[in-house]
């Protein structure tokens, strides 16, 4: 008999009620160390103080009126982001497949708008994740996103990520944009080159296209830059964002220039819940904090400090460990092992991890996350990496 929820996830045998800064609380008491941040989610950690104030406040006062009036508390999300990016304007939604569906929407409605309707199609990379709608799962164009789910949304052209030449090989005269995640998350925690995403830019402006970056993951700080493009010195035209803009409460952005931005009129698009008063006065909470450029240098320090633990843990077990990858404090762990059999072992311990490709599981603490905390995080790494070494033997 089917449960009450749909069937589609499997579930960890863990179920918490409770959340105090970077650890779950069970109803029994049971504590986790979260190392997974609700996969990137809970950028400030669970419960934090200035959130909860300003939700409660938020919540005394308006929750929902619709995009068909003007919501102050949203306008004033979009001039934080808008001051702290390119971008020159912003559309907001409830997730991130939201957000990106936004990003490819406006990318085909700009070149109608210069009267080149023939240009659609999108150009994407092998192993990307966008999302789990109809258009974002051709736009990663994986087989287990996509089986089942035919036909697929045409538009979408997939080359490998980081090849520059069979990216430029693909561009012809249909091609509206170019869509890539500066570091790529689900598929196994894989930045990007500096130069591949220089050269995207270049390649962009030299075939009048635009440049699309799904920051839904690496944005909002987790790679000590506030997104995480800024590392390569560029800037897109477009750029979806989520995960960590609402520190768990759902919120999406899209963000654009004000040229990507031009066919964008009035009906083209909308949301009804995306911009509630409730998402964006936490989301211009958290980008308040977030933003600071003394917590994004705390950031990139603790990312040092635990790559350094996460390294001589490699070392100290080369039989269950490969090696260290990422930026900032989006880490990923390549396992010799099965990478599930890493994260289930980390349940015993009381440590929550997340498994990502390549067989990777992924480490993404809250950006507030201790010393203490990454210390005790690495010691329980440790003790499940000799349990599975026993079990090897």
């Amino acid at each position: 008999m089917i449960p009450p929820v749909l069937p589609t996830y499997n579930r960890a045998p863990m179920s918490f009620v409770k959340g105090e800064g970077s650890w779950l609380i069970e109803e029994d008491g049971n504590r986790y160390l979260d190392f997974g941040a609700g996969i990137a989610v809970t950028s400030l950690g669970h419960a934090h103080p200035k959130l909860v104030e300003v939700l409660q406040d938020q919540a005394a006062t308006l929750w929902h009126t619709s995009n068909l009036y003007h919501i102050p508390a949203q306008e004033k999300l979009a001039r934080q982001l808008v001051d702290a990016t390119f971008a020159d304007s912003v559309f907001f939604t409830n997730s991130g497949a939201e957000a990106m569906e936004c990003a490819l929407k406006m990318a085909r409605k700009y070149h109608s708008a210069k009267d080149k309707p023939d240009r659609v199609e999108i150009i994407t990379f092998h192993d990307a994740f966008h999302g789990r709608t109809l258009g974002t799962i051709a736009a990663a164009g994986g087989e287990k996103l996509v089986a089942g789910f035919g036909p697929q949304l045409g538009g979408f052209l997939h080359v490998p990520f980081g090849d520059l030449e069979a990216t430029t090989a693909a561009i012809g005269a249909q091609t509206a944009a170019i869509l890539v995640e500066p570091v790529q998350g689900e598929g196994g925690i894989i930045p990007a080159d500096p130069g591949f995403l220089k050269g995207l830019r270049q390649l962009c402006d030299e075939h009048g296209i635009l440049l699309i970056f799904d920051e839904i993951q690496c944005g909002m700080g987790r790679t000590g830059r506030l997104f995480a493009h800024e590392h390569a010195g560029i800037s897109p035209d477009i750029m979806a964002v989520a995960k960590g803009i609402g520190g768990g409460f759902p919120l999406g952005a899209c963000l654009a220039s004000e040229e990507a931005a031009i066919g964008m009129i009035a009906g083209t698009h909308g949301s009804t819940y995306g911009g509630n008063p409730l998402a964006c006065a936490v989301g211009s909470a958290v980008v308040a904090e977030i933003a600071r450029p003394e917590f994004l240098a705390e950031v990139s320090r603790k990312s040092g400090f635990l790559r350094q633990k996460l390294e001589g843990l490699v070392a100290a077990h080369p039989d269950v460990f490969e090696e260290v990858r990422g930026l900032g404090l989006m880490i990923g762990l390549k396992c010799r092992v099965t990478n599930i059999d890493v994260v289930n072992a980390g349940y015993k311990h009381h440590l929550l991890t997340v498994p990502g490709g390549q067989n990777v599981i992924r480490i993404l603490p809250a950006l507030n996350i201790s010393d203490e905390e990454i210390t005790e995080a690495v010691n329980r790494l440790d003790a499940v990496a000799s349990e599975i070494e026993e079990g090897l033997l």
